[in-house]
C-alpha cells in the first residue's frame, strides 16, 4: 500500500513537470506571436510540428494535432509490428484497433521511436488496449512502448462526470487510482491478483457487488463479489 502510495506521489511530480512543459510551449508561441513588438497581433495556426537534430518528430501541437509520418499510432503497419503480437489473436486486436482515437486537441510529445510518451489534450486519445468509457480531458503518461502508464482526466460517462487520477501496470491494466464520480462514488482502488481493494463510499447500488445498502468503508472484491467489507460501522 506504501509503495502504490510513493508510486502516486511520483505520478503527481511527473505531472508537474508535464504542465511546466505545457506552460515554456504556451509562452514560446506567445513570445512568437508578439516578437514585433505589436499586441494586437495573433498567431493563428492549424497546428505545429517539432522535430529533433536528426529530423523526427517529436512534439505535435494542433487541434487537432498534425498527422505525423513518425507517430506509431497512425500507422497501422507499425501498430500491428509493436503491439499485435502481444495478444492471442493479432488480426482481432487489429480489428479493434481500426476503431480507436488516436487524435487529440493539444500536444503529444512523442519517443525517438515513435510512441505516445506524454499527451495533453481534449480529449486525449484511447489507450492501445481498447476504448476509453467515455471522452477524457487531461493528461496521460505512457510507458516507451506506447503502453499508459498513468493519467489524470475529467471523463464524460454518459452525461456523467468522472474525475479520475490513475497509475497502470504493464501492459495498460488498471493498478491504482483516485477518483470522484457525480454519482456519488468517491475513493481509492487497489487493483491485484486475486482480490481488489476500494476504500471509500458509495451510494446504494453503485458498489460492483456491494448490495442495495450504501456503503463506506473498505471492500475486498474478487471479481464482481465482494468477498469481505469493513464499514463505517466496523461489520
Amino acid at each position: 500500500m506504501e509503495h502504490r502510495i510513493a508510486e502516486l506521489e511520483r505520478t503527481l511530480q511527473w505531472m508537474k513537470v508535464a504542465l511546466a512543459l505545457v506552460v515554456v510551449l504556451l509562452s514560446g508561441l506567445v513570445f512568437t506571436a508578439f516578437r514585433s513588438g505589436q499586441q494586437e497581433d495573433v498567431l493563428r495556426v492549424r497546428g505545429l510540428v517539432v522535430t529533433d537534430e536528426v529530423g523526427r518528430d517529436r512534439i505535435l501541437i494542433g487541434a487537432p494535432v498534425p498527422a505525423s509520418e513518425s507517430r506509431v499510432r497512425t500507422d497501422s503497419d507499425k501498430a500491428r509490428a509493436a503491439w499485435a503480437g502481444r495478444f492471442p489473436n493479432p488480426d482481432q486486436y487489429m480489428k479493434y484497433y481500426r476503431d480507436y482515437s488516436h487524435a487529440t486537441n493539444g500536444i503529444v510529445v512523442l519517443s525517438e521511436d515513435g510512441f505516445d510518451r506524454l499527451v495533453v489534450g481534449d480529449p486525449v486519445p484511447d489507450p492501445n488496449i481498447g476504448k476509453r468509457i467515455g471522452p477524457s480531458t487531461g493528461l496521460v503518461i505512457n510507458d516507451a512502448e506506447g503502453f499508459e502508464r498513468s493519467g489524470y482526466g475529467l471523463l464524460d460517462v454518459e452525461g456523467e462526470k468522472r474525475v479520475v487520477l490513475g497509475l497502470d501496470s504493464g501492459g495498460g491494466t488498471e493498478g491504482l487510482a483516485l477518483f470522484l464520480f457525480d454519482n456519488g462514488v468517491v475513493g481509492m482502488s487497489v487493483e491485484g491478483e486475486p482480490y481488489s481493494l476500494f476504500l471509500g463510499s458509495a451510494p446504494a447500488g453503485a458498489l460492483p457487488g456491494g448490495g442495495q445498502e450504501p456503503f463506506s468503508g473498505l471492500a475486498f472484491s474478487q471479481g464482481q463479489e465482494v468477498v469481505r467489507a469493513i464499514t463505517g460501522g466496523g461489520q
